[in-house]
């Protein structure tokens, strides 16, 4: 796959309530050449942007008032087809077992703790991405 041509092609929603975690994920993505990338600070507002959005990826922070990661999680995970497939990677300061293992059980394809090395967190985004197109493709393929 070229890189180059995923990267400008592919939709990438991020949700975490602080500012500064959205610019610095925004900036990460930006200098890994994605060019549709939304990030949004209010979890009440995520469901329908998801809808509007149509996201290949979801970056999702657990801890966020009034709506948490986890809701979100088994809300989003709602809004997608049982033969669709849209990654979510968690990430998130709780490094707790309990916490990963249950945004896995709602669905997270990865988990990335806070604070994060930029370079594993583009490759692990790179790899998601590189997932739902290949699935995508089989999907066609199949149909």
């Amino acid at each position: 796959m070229n890189a180059g041509r995923v990267a400008a092609s592919a939709r990438i929603l991020v949700i975490d309530d602080e500012p500064a975690n959205l610019a610095l994920v925004a900036a990460v993505l930006a200098r890994e050449c994605y060019a549709e990338v939304e990030t949004l600070a209010d979890p009440q507002r995520a469901a329908a942007r998801y809808l509007a959005f149509r996201p290949d990826l979801v970056l999702l922070d657990l801890m966020m008032p009034s709506i948490d990661g986890y809701a979100l999680l088994d809300s989003l995970g709602r809004l997608t087809s049982a033969d669709e497939l849209v990654p979510i990677m968690v990430l998130t300061a709780d490094t707790s077992i309990e916490a990963k293992r249950r945004a896995l059980a709602l669905g997270a394809r990865d988990i990335v703790t806070k604070p994060f090395d930029v370079f594993e967190f583009a490759l692990r985004v790179a790899n998601l991405i590189e997932l739902r197109l290949l699935f995508e493709q089989t999907r066609r393929a199949r149909d």
